[in-house]
């Protein structure tokens, strides 16, 4: 059980800018994720995967892919306030759901 958080490059945003879209990445998806899934990856660790891709057309296939096989996602969208555009698409929050499957869609993706 692992949660991915795909961060978009291209923004040019800052390490600390990246680590708050990904914490918002993280608890949008969770909020969304059965109360079984969010026990078994509780009991495994909380494992947690940071991925990168170049544009928002890459990140919004990923999310089609995921939607299409049901596991939970939420997309990050920025409101503006301190380094980039508002309404910008930062990140995508996926999981927590087998390994198995989300690398399935993300596997391919290098860390960030």
């Amino acid at each position: 059980m692992k949660q991915v958080m795909v961060v978009r490059t291209d923004l040019k945003m800052g390490k600390g800018k990246i680590a708050a879209q990904c914490c918002h990445g993280s608890i949008g998806a969770y909020k969304r994720t059965s109360p079984e899934k969010i026990k078994k990856w509780e009991n495994e660790a909380y494992a947690k995967v940071v991925c990168k891709v170049g544009s928002l057309d890459e990140l919004l296939e990923i999310k089609k892919q995921i939607a299409q096989r049901n596991i939970s996602y939420y997309l990050v969208v920025d409101a503006g306030r301190t380094q980039i555009p508002t309404s910008s698409v930062t990140v995508l929050g996926i999981g927590p759901d087998e390994d198995e499957i989300i690398d399935e869609v993300t596997g391919d993706l290098k860390l960030l």
